[in-house]
């Protein structure tokens, strides 16, 4: 008996061992996931919470007339602030939407001619800063998750102030995301039957996708979590592993559940686009670009223009060559509308 009670003792043994085992595992695994959780929410909070970019100093005299103005994003909640510029029988509207750190005279003082070339063209010009930016309330920023809800307000307050009959937006860096999100956001029409799909402040207003007339993207990225990455990546140590958590984490809280792909949206839509880019972009990346260049262009070559400048990175394509890039926009205007 005595042996038989030493055989049942080292036969419990070895199950001892494995919960003990098991244990660990688990408690490992779980100070991993912890800590993952830790990092993520930490660096997400970070990027989000950036500081504003101060307004420039440009001489009154030097701008156009404009009139001030603020207004109310889609979200009813956050007040943006903008300058119109109004030109004699205008055409259409531009809506310059700007990058994440940027405000709502992205290229500085020598935005002064831009503006000038679109009132000579004779297009109105809406210049405004996205929430955290500039002059505009709001203490966070989205990467274009909130801020489509700054395009929306934005293209709503233009209707009511301008005698256009439809907008051109302009998305420079982040601003792309912001344009493509908004527009996806919007019913196709102003069906009473299509709209009874749609959130009840989208409907209140007050147009549909058919105001809006061209897009100009300067930069534009094939996932809506591409402008997040390359943040996460130059800001945190444990970006292998954060880069993949953080996109996730910024967009759950703007309340957006799944990123969207831009580069898709971009391709299929009916509307004339201009597409501007840096050969030298890394932080895009030239190459995925040019293949939404090409896709574009096999879809829709008739209602598609771009331009490449060789030695241009992210968003820096006006400064490397205003008058090249000051050029683009003029054809493309003066093309198809």
């Amino acid at each position: 008996m005595g042996r038989g009670l030493v055989k049942n003792k080292g036969a419990r043994l070895p199950v001892s061992k494995l919960i003990v085992r098991a244990a660990l595992v688990l408690s490992v695994l779980a100070f991993i996931t912890i800590t993952v959780i830790v990092m993520t929410a930490s660096t997400a909070n970070d990027l989000m919470s950036i500081e504003k970019k101060p307004m420039p100093n440009i001489p009154s005299n030097i701008l156009p007339s404009y009139s001030a103005t603020s207004f109310t994003s889609a979200d009813d909640q956050t007040i943006l602030h903008g300058w119109f510029f109004k030109t004699d029988d205008p055409i259409s509207t531009v809506i310059v939407v700007h990058d994440t750190q940027s405000n709502r005279i992205p290229f500085n003082v020598s935005m002064v001619e831009m503006i000038n070339d679109f009132l000579n063209m004779h297009f109105n010009v809406f210049l405004f800063d996205l929430r955290n930016s500039g002059e505009s309330d709001g203490a966070i920023c989205g990467y274009g998750y909130l801020e489509w809800q700054d395009v929306l307000g934005a293209i709503k307050h233009v209707k009511q102030i301008s005698v256009t009959t439809d907008v051109v937006l302009y998305g420079i860096g982040c601003g792309c995301s912001a344009s493509l999100l908004a527009i996806e956001k919007l019913p196709p029409s102003s069906d009473s039957e299509v709209l009874e799909n749609y959130n009840k402040k989208i409907v209140d207003l007050g147009f549909d996708v058919t105001y809006i007339a061209g897009l100009i993207l300067d930069s534009p990225a094939k996932n809506s979590d591409d402008y997040i990455t390359p943040f996460v990546i130059k800001s945190s140590k444990f970006a292998f592993v954060t880069q993949h958590f953080v996109p996730y984490a910024i967009r759950v809280s703007a309340g957006e559940t799944k990123s969207f792909n831009l580069a898709t949206q971009i391709s299929r839509l009916p509307i004339p686009v201009c597409i501007i880019y840096g050969g030298r972009d890394t932080f895009i990346g030239a190459e995925k670009i040019e293949q939404i260049v090409t896709e574009r262009q096999r879809l829709n070559p008739n209602t598609t223009m771009s331009r490449m400048f060789p030695g241009a990175g992210y968003v820096e394509s006006y400064l490397i060559d205003p008058e090249g890039y000051r050029e683009t926009l003029r054809e493309f205007l003066k093309t198809y509308f």
